[in-house]
């Protein structure tokens, strides 16, 4: 009786031991089942990405070709106003550079003028003074002459003068920075033109077509649409710039003229009617 329990109680151990092993086998595999389903997962999406970057495009699909910017431009805004766009930008920078040129110092008051005129007024020689400025196109000069011209009739009367030749010489000059805001003021008005032209086509092209347009047919007229207004406020602003810099110089150069012209006739203010 001992030794039949003492056999079972050894087949019951011997039992025990097979299941643990059988049971630690199963969750090894099963643990090496759930890493590898793991890496599959995480292994697919980036095959999956990778197969997607590595498409090939549509042979028979066109790709488009990469134009310049300036072509691109030229295109959008067509013949007609790259011609008037050209004509005024010409037309633009050689009015600046006219009115550069010329608002200067050195031009409209020349420091040699004053000098001379006022020794000549020193020694008396007011004959050579009078030809020295008639001789002399400048602002200054110009308003000098006008007031030495007048002088026989008294101070007042060559003050008279002189005032009239500044305003004339203003006026003309106020003339030549006019055309530079009228640059500024015709480029975004053509600038205007080619939006409204550029929309027009486009609504005809979906008007005339019976299908659907595709995005490039209406990319030309509405690229026109905004090419013209882009070029048009690129020559107005600097336009408009210009003009107000112009309008300020003018300005400040009337007063420094009036002041030097009545400085130099300041010595015939007692000078009587003859």
């Amino acid at each position: 009786m001992v030794v039949g329990s003492c056999d079972g109680w050894r087949l019951l151990t011997l039992a025990w031991r097979g299941g643990v092993v059988r049971l630690g086998r199963l969750m090894v595999v099963a643990s090496l089942l759930g890493a590898w389903g793991l890496a599959a997962t995480a292994v697919t999406p980036a095959v999956a990405v990778a197969q997607d970057e590595e498409v090939p495009a549509d042979e028979g699909e066109e790709q488009p070709e990469g134009k310049s910017y300036l072509t691109f431009l030229f295109e959008s805004l067509g013949i007609k106003y790259v011609i008037v766009f050209l004509l005024l930008s010409f037309g633009l920078v050689a009015l600046l550079v006219m009115c550069f040129m010329q608002f200067r110092k050195s031009v409209l008051m020349p420091e040699s003028l004053s000098q001379q005129f006022e020794q000549h007024l020193e020694n008396k020689e007011f004959q050579q003074a009078y030809e020295l400025a008639k001789g002399d196109e400048s602002y200054l000069g110009t308003v000098l002459s006008a007031g030495m011209g007048k002088l026989q009739s008294g101070y007042p009367a060559a003050v008279e003068a002189m005032q009239a030749a500044e305003s004339e010489q203003a006026m003309a000059l106020e003339h030549k920075i006019s055309y530079v805001s009228l640059v500024g003021a015709l480029a975004p008005m053509f600038g205007l033109l080619g939006t409204v032209d550029g929309m027009v086509a486009a609504f005809m092209k979906i008007a005339q077509s019976t299908t659907t347009p595709k995005p490039n047919e209406l990319a030309t007229g509405i690229s026109q649409a905004l090419v013209t207004t882009l070029i048009g406020l690129w020559l107005a602003i600097p336009a408009i710039a210009c003009y107000a810099i112009l309008k300020n110089w003018l300005q400040r150069f009337n007063t420094d003229v009036d002041d030097e012209a009545m400085r130099l006739m300041s010595r015939f203010q007692t000078m009587g009617k003859k």
